[in-house]
C-alpha cells in the first residue's frame, strides 16, 4: 500500500472496519501509517499498526 491507497481501519471498540480512509503517510521509522479521513481531508491524530488497516473491500451488490 502507498499513500493515497483507499483503506478500512479497524474499529478499536468492536472491532470491524470502518471504510471512508486513505493512507496520508507511512511512518518509515516506526512501520506504523497516518490516516487521513476522506469526507473531510482530515488526517487522524493517532498512528496506526499496518495490521489494524486493510486496502478496502469492494461492495458487491446483491445483483451482481
Amino acid at each position: 500500500m502507498k499513500p493515497g491507497t483507499h483503506v478500512e481501519v479497524r474499529n478499536s471498540f468492536d472491532q470491524g472496519w470502518s471504510r471512508g480512509f486513505e493512507i496520508a503517510e507511512i511512518v518509515e521509522e516506526s512501520d506504523k501509517l497516518r490516516i487521513r479521513r476522506r469526507s473531510d481531508g482530515a488526517v487522524l491524530p493517532v498512528t496506526f499498526e499496518v495490521d489494524d488497516v486493510r486496502e478496502e473491500r469492494r461492495r458487491k451488490m446483491w445483483w451482481v
